[in-house]
């Protein structure tokens, strides 16, 4: 074990107070028996995508959606585990820390032990780099004791989140073998979870018996779909930066001469900028997804906001909040080609003073025309995913200063009369990663970490815990557990000028749906966002009081309840099939033949991959 990680927290009494609280655990979830309904085998929901998955993951693709129930019950096919010899289970952070992470071994933790004292929980120390090399520490109570409901990932530490070449995969094979583990929990987004589902099926061909268990864990809140309807730190991520924002609302109130230009995380998504928009009430929000949609340019983006400054210039506002997501600058068109050029040129080995030079003549112009520190960010190699370093590239300060010179313009023209246009920057990167999480991220961590324990009991490889029902009290949480080969999509994307589109098939993050009640509600504010000022605080994180209850916000507005719905669906087929029986009258008979042709036809029409679909890039 490494002597930097498990070591005991010095906690504030703020923080003592927090590490005595207990989440709480769904009806599903307590009990000494483990008790599973197995549901039909799942598909890809993009069914393009469909041949692919069963083609790559053979062993793993086409599992069923699982549900874990509650003692009582009446699911007469159910399987009931009562014995629970001891089992060895290591755990591993592979993502970007995000607050709760450490309640998700908590979690764990007590499922493992409360079930047989004789089982072990490792810990793999430095991220997947410690998974290669072997590096463990058991958690116990005591190493415990001072990370309950606290915020980083410093138990344990994190590297790069990948598992993914030959060797890494080889590495951590061994890893569990040498370890005896019966189960390897995966913690991180969606590159990480990716990366559990192509090791759990090379497990299960190589015939080890570790099963991989994923963890929908990351800041960005962009591992949804039909079976997550949020990650663990989304909610504490947008709450704090939520309240940032509005202090500087009220600043900017207060002085009135200043516009904020404020960078939010959130890499191909803008999921954590909606959200804050929605909570701080902020005066504009420019989201990638419309940027993507209506393909604007960059003048296109500088004349919206110009527009918006000159009209509340009308109304002698000379201040104002905007929110830019840091993904912003792969949205715009003309920027992502720039991007693709350059990481092209990357992996032909170019150096990166060498880079400008190779540049085609249309790049080198657009290039040539930014300003001197995006140039250098934009030259830094890509992360480990490929993407670019995007916390680093300040599109917030580009903005600005490109406003600042339309504003200029339109002064001298005369099309602008007002105040000078005086512009500061802010990137929220960091500040929220590390905070206490709240206390729906501590429970909803806990309980995923106890589903963790639930799904190795049921001998399942290649699942990821799934809660569904959360903008519920947690007693009605919906526990269960669903393959993530059947999140799996197969994204055209290309890289570097000329290139050929060539499919990805991955765990791919959701983009904010444009036809989304969330981003409905948005849209009929923005406008009073926009010119009212009216600023909304939503007040620091609470364990107690009246805002220890809150949720996000995005959450709360949809009916994202995919489990119960399914359960929903398969008791009205039930009941027709109770209905119509031989014996039944010819009435009976044709008006259900009527419905289900009917149905059944609609249902074919919009599971066809042209429809509804979206050009993604």
């Amino acid at each position: 074990m490494d002597s930097d990680y498990g070591v005991p927290r010095e906690l504030s009494d703020l923080q003592k107070k927090r590490a005595l609280y207990h989440p709480e655990l769904p009806p599903c979830l307590q009990g000494i028996e483990v008790r599973v309904e197995f549901g039909d085998q799942t598909i890809t929901s993009d069914q393009t995508s469909a041949h692919a998955t069963r083609q790559a993951f053979p062993h793993t693709y086409g599992q069923p959606l699982v549900h874990f129930l509650r003692p009582t019950a009446k699911v007469p096919d159910a399987q009931i585990i009562s014995e629970h010899p001891p089992i060895r289970v290591g755990v591993v952070f592979c993502g970007r820390q995000s607050p709760g992470g450490h309640n998700v071994i908590w979690g764990l933790h007590n499922a493992i032990k409360s079930h047989n004292p004789g089982s072990v929980l490792l810990g793999f120390v430095g991220g997947s780099e410690g998974l290669f090399a072997q590096k463990t520490l058991e958690i116990s109570d005591g190493v415990l004791s001072t990370y309950k409901n606290q915020g980083g990932y410093d138990l344990l530490g994190r590297t790069k989140d990948q598992i993914r070449t030959t060797e890494q995969v080889i590495a951590a094979m061994t890893a569990c073998q040498a370890l005896k583990l019966d189960g390897l929990v995966i913690v991180g987004g969606v590159t990480s979870n990716t990366d559990a589902a192509h090791l759990a099926e090379t497990f299960a061909e190589a015939k080890c018996s570790t099963k991989v268990v994923g963890v929908p864990v990351t800041l960005n809140g962009d591992l949804k779909n039909q079976f997550v309807e949020t990650d663990v730190g989304f909610d504490t991520i947008c709450r704090v930066n939520s309240q940032l924002i509005s202090n500087i609302c009220i600043d900017a109130l207060s002085a009135e001469k200043y516009y904020y230009f404020i960078r939010l995380m959130g890499h191909k998504a803008s999921h954590v900028a909606l959200e804050c928009a929605l909570q701080s009430h902020a005066n504009m929000v420019i989201l990638g997804e419309e940027v993507t949609m209506s393909k604007l340019t960059i003048s296109d983006i500088i004349k919206q906001i110009a527009d918006a400054v000159q009209a509340r210039a009308k109304q002698e506002k000379y201040h104002g909040v905007i929110l830019i997501p840091e993904g912003l600058v792969e949205s715009i068109p003309e920027l992502y080609a720039l991007l693709q050029e350059i990481h092209g040129l990357h992996n032909q080995g170019v150096s990166a003073e060498n880079i400008p030079f190779r540049l085609s003549p249309w790049a080198s112009a657009l290039f040539e025309f930014l300003p001197a520190f995006l140039r250098t960010e934009l030259l830094l190699n890509p992360e480990s995913d490929e993407s670019a370093q995007l916390s680093q590239i300040e599109t917030e300060k580009l903005l600005a200063q490109l406003v600042e010179l339309e504003m200029n313009k339109r002064t001298k023209e005369g099309t602008y009369k007002g105040k000078k246009f005086s512009a500061v920057c802010h990137f929220f990167g960091y500040q929220a990663r590390g905070s206490l999480p709240s206390k729906f991220d501590c429970n909803y961590a806990y309980v995923l970490g106890h589903i963790c324990y639930h799904i190795l009991e049921a001998g399942l490889n290649g699942y990821m815990a799934t809660v569904t029902n959360l903008k519920s009290p947690v007693d009605k949480w919906r526990c269960g557990a669903a393959p993530i080969t059947a999140m799996m999509t197969v994204k055209r994307s290309s890289r570097g000028p000329g290139a050929t589109p060539i499919g990805k098939l991955a765990l791919h993050p959701a983009t904010v749906d444009l036809k989304g009640k969330p981003y409905e509600i948005f849209q009929e504010k923005a406008l009073s966002f926009l010119m009212d000022d009216v600023y909304r605080n939503p007040g620091p994180l609470q364990f107690d009081g009246p805002g220890a209850e809150t949720k996000a916000i995005t959450l709360c507005v949809e009916d994202w309840d995919y489990m119960g719905r399914i359960k929903l669906f398969q008791e009205y087929l039930d009941k027709v099939k109770s209905i119509v029986k031989p014996g039944c009258s010819q009435d009976v008979l044709k008006t259900a033949l009527s419905s289900m042709a009917s149905v059944t036809n609609v249902l074919s029409l919009i599971s066809t991959p042209s429809f509804g679909s979206q050009t993604t890039l």
